[in-house]
């Protein structure tokens, strides 16, 4: 079956569960059965795994083998800022690997294809429609940069893991990358602490889910290492779905909400200067603050938030080693 004709099939029966089961929060991550190609239209300021393995591929460790797992973070958009966003604890996360056997190391990382603003907002394109280009993908790749992460984060040893159980960890992160498309920036909750209504899906995430399936597969973890990860929050009243990108922008469409849609994400284009982005921010200060919503776009489909104090908020929370 075609890709496109599929991710239809799944966006309609996603639309009816949710017409139905809305009461189910947080919503669950929909996954898909392939990978869609990349769209054309989609354009990377800097070039995804530039230096990692061929697609779909992970390195195959010798079944008696002995591998050492990092824990490694350094600061988001390091390579523009320095150290800066470290302050705000903004990191970024991955994987470190190294065989006591060969003695190769190995990182794995999870992050955007088309950098973190395409991943958050959409493009309005020139005949007023609009175009996602928020897939997101695991990047595995040989050495470890000690400075890199080092210097500004963290690297550090949580665990071990024999080959023979790294390669059954490789066949989960192949079916993880090849059916967890895209990624979501936000954490939608009620309030700070408060009921979730949205998960995200970044790099924080997939190196949460990549520890606790190596300690499915066997692997031991030193559990006194405390590590903590970035979210970033909206919160908000409880969301109300309002429909897939057919059911909104299609021929029978919805054009006055299709109109505020396109309104919204207007003041929030990827791919544009920094003042222009501030600029932006502050002309949709009105929508979120005093009008009090927030469209997001999950799971393929739309939905409106009404937004309440404190409105946005960053965390830097502790999850413990599985």
């Amino acid at each position: 079956m075609a890709t496109t004709s599929w991710l239809l099939v799944l966006e309609i029966i996603f639309s009816v569960f949710c017409v139905c089961n809305c009461a189910v929060w947080p919503i669950p991550y929909q996954r898909y059965r392939e990978r869609p190609k990349t769209d054309a239209f989609c354009q990377a300021l800097y070039p995804f795994c530039p230096t990692g393995r061929k697609s779909n591929q992970m390195p195959v460790m010798l079944n008696d083998d002995l591998i050492e797992i990092y824990a490694l973070k350094a600061p988001v958009w390091e390579f523009k800022f320095g150290s800066l966003l470290k302050n705000f604890h903004i990191m970024h996360d991955a994987i470190g690997f190294k065989s006591l056997k060969t003695g190769k190391n190995y990182t794995m990382e999870w992050y955007e294809l088309f950098q973190l603003g395409n991943c958050t907002f959409p493009h309005v394109r020139s005949d007023k429609s609009l175009k996602w280009c928020n897939q997101g993908a695991a990047c595995i790749y040989s050495g470890i940069d000690d400075i890199h992460w080092s210097q500004n984060g963290t690297l550090t040893e949580v665990g071990l893991v024999s080959g023979a159980m790294f390669n059954k960890f490789s066949d989960w992160v192949l079916w993880d990358n090849r059916t967890g498309i895209y990624y979501e920036t936000w954490t939608v909750e009620e309030k700070p602490g408060g009921r979730m209504w949205f998960d995200s899906y970044d790099c924080a995430s997939f190196v949460v889910r990549a520890f606790q399936q190596l300690k499915n597969v066997g692997a031991k973890f030193n559990r006194n290492v405390r590590l903590n990860y970035t979210r970033v929050h909206i919160y908000s009243e409880q969301p109300r779905f309002l429909g897939n990108t057919s059911q909104i922008f299609g021929p029978t469409g919805n054009k006055t909400l299709a109109a505020d849609i396109l309104r919204f994400y207007e003041d929030f284009q990827p791919h544009v200067p920094f003042w222009k982005t501030l600029l932006n921010i502050l002309f949709a200060a009105e929508e979120i603050f005093i009008e009090k919503k927030f469209y997001l776009f999950y799971n393929f489909a739309y939905w409106i938030l009404p937004i309440q104090k404190p409105y946005f908020g960053l965390t830097y929370t502790e999850v413990p080693l599985p």
